[in-house]
């Protein structure tokens, strides 16, 4: 990804790169060098899900960056913050991010459409364009999310699944929504793992230790276009390109 992303930011004159880093270090978790390295690639904001604390040392780093965030509803007095208000590369623009976590088929948390309200109405008083990362494993969960915030932010966008769902489209709100924006990995994988030793887990059910594939690199997402006066999204398309890794 950190190949292709510049081009992409050239090609289509972004203006703000939101990139979830759950699996950027070991194919589990992320670590500084691995944030800073997405930073340089012309990332704005980071945001993570459930295996955020899987290096140690994001911990203290978390404590001085607000450019990578946590869930927002993880329990209170965990260490980072789960959203954040940053410069665009439009002058005089800003965009604030939010992550939050699904709790259906994942481990406890608060509830995600309590949390991501406040902090809505928080944001709103900087900017109008507000992307959410809605982190989850159930569909459902997720399109509950984006009927729930339709009208309020610019873009709600799922995670967590590694597959890319085909359901992009603008809410009546104008809201920009898709289920789950896919993963940046190695295309011949499963979920971004060696093929072999996932199936002898499927096959066995023996402890396997799963390593990250290698090969050509499929980086997905999607853009959106934001009118920057009201926050509306005007336009969301994929994107699923293929990198030598």
């Amino acid at each position: 990804m950190t190949a292709l992303l510049p081009r992409l930011i050239a090609r289509e004159a972004v203006g703000f790169v939101v990139a979830n880093c759950e699996n950027a270090s070991g194919g589990k978790g992320v670590d500084p060098d691995a944030a800073e390295e997405l930073y340089d690639a012309g990332v704005d904001v980071l945001t993570s899900g459930n295996h955020i604390w899987q290096h140690r040392a994001i911990v203290p780093y978390m404590a001085d960056n607000r450019r990578l965030l946590r869930p927002l509803n993880f329990p209170r007095g965990v260490p980072g913050r789960g959203w954040t208000v940053h410069a665009s590369r439009r002058a005089g623009g800003a965009v604030g991010v939010v992550n939050v976590i699904g709790r259906v088929f994942m481990g406890p948390a608060d509830c995600p459409f309590a949390a991501v309200d406040g902090a809505v109405n928080e944001m709103r008083r900087e900017t109008a364009i507000i992307v959410v990362d809605m982190h989850g494993e159930a569909t459902s969960e997720k399109v509950a999310m984006g009927r729930f915030l339709d009208g309020r932010v610019s873009a709600v966008v799922g995670s967590h699944t590694h597959v890319q769902t085909a359901d992009d489209d603008i809410l009546p709100g104008g809201t920009a929504y898709l289920t789950d924006a896919g993963m940046c990995g190695p295309e011949v994988s499963v979920l971004g793992m060696k093929t072999d030793a996932v199936l002898r887990r499927f096959l066995t059910q023996m402890p396997t230790r799963f390593e990250v594939a290698a090969g050509v690199v499929l980086v997905q997402g999607a853009l959106v276009d934001v009118d920057e006066s009201s926050g509306r999204a005007t336009a969301i398309r994929r994107v699923r390109e293929r990198t030598e890794a």
